[in-house]
């Protein structure tokens, strides 16, 4: 996959196939998109682009109102190499870009990047005039040399699929159903950092994960089962967000891992999370001893959990 920006040309002997849109999480409905666009560019002989955004939108128009990021931009572009199409097209979203027209935004991909055909998502809207139908698409790019087709609406198991409603799973915990829309577990990135070194005297010994990417979405407080990577090698653990009540560590917002059947000093290495399922809401206990049991409990449990999810990923 090559990767053109703004200021990068597409000369006339190759002819684009492209489809627009944020990808924020690659979830089904995406991949959806991207693959009818492939098949479109198979039929037609011509070389198939996804046009992508580094910035949401609405970080430019309605700041206040911006969604949080479900993936880093990073991620996104790794996550859209993975579908091989042949070019990312990554665009930024600025002012001058937000007052664009549908028509000015089909001619800007015409004239630079030779775009002669637009795979449109389910639904999807580009461009200022947002009251633009399909039918105004397509005769848009009539009149510029673009053929405009509708690619088909994600009708699977997990249906209906958007970034919107995968932002408010994760929000209310659900990560288990946001997992089964995007195809893949919500991922959270950051580095080992020093908490409050409570956890290793009571049995449970944690790493505290900060230095979070900006902008990026946190699941509902709460304990997790999740997949832990540090070192380049996945381990099985449990997870905490939130504020720690029975240990009374304060207002501080704390991402606690315990990683099972691992102790070796990790402060200040990357570290990932992959989150697999909910466990139980943060609640304080009357004793260090009940939270021991909770704890147990709790990692009896993730066990049992990821061993089935690890199961059913072979």
């Amino acid at each position: 996959m090559k990767i053109l920006t703004a200021t990068d040309r597409i000369d006339g002997d190759i002819q684009l196939v492209a489809a627009i849109g944020m990808f924020d999480g690659m979830h089904r409905g995406h991949i959806t998109l991207i693959n009818a666009l492939k098949e479109q560019a198979a039929l037609r002989g011509q070389h198939s682009a996804v046009v992508t955004f580094r910035q949401h939108p609405q970080q430019v128009v309605n700041p206040e109102g911006s969604p949080r990021a479900l993936m880093t931009l990073d991620k996104k572009i790794e996550a859209i190499a993975a579908t091989a199409p042949d070019y990312l097209i990554l665009l930024d979203f600025d002012e001058k870009l937000s007052l664009y027209s549908a028509q000015q935004f089909l001619e800007l991909l015409h004239d630079r990047y030779n775009v002669k055909t637009l795979v449109m998502g389910y639904n999807h809207r580009f461009g200022h005039d947002r009251s633009t139908t399909f039918a105004n698409y397509v005769e848009q790019g009539r009149v510029l040399g673009v053929e405009v087709v509708k690619a088909p609406e994600y009708l699977g198991q997990y249906a209906p699929v958007s970034s919107s409603i995968v932002r408010q799973l994760i929000a209310g915990g659900r990560v288990e159903d946001a997992m089964n829309c995007m195809g893949h577990p919500f991922e959270l990135e950051g580095k080992v950092v020093h908490g409050f070194h409570n956890g290793r005297g009571i049995g449970f010994p944690t790493a505290n994960v900060g230095e979070l990417p900006p902008g990026l979405i946190l699941p509902h407080n709460g304990a997790y089962a999740v997949m832990v990577s540090v070192d380049n090698q996945w381990y099985k653990g449990m997870v905490n967000i939130g504020y720690r009540p029975t240990l009374d560590n304060g207002k501080q917002l704390s991402i606690e891992v315990h990683i099972f059947d691992f102790d070796s000093d990790i402060y200040g290495k990357p570290i990932t999370l992959q989150f697999v399922r909910f466990l139980r809401l943060e609640f304080k206990l009357g004793s260090i001893e009940q939270l021991r049991e909770q704890l147990t409990h709790d990692k009896a449990l993730s066990q049992k959990i990821l061993d089935n999810y690890l199961a059913n990923q072979s």
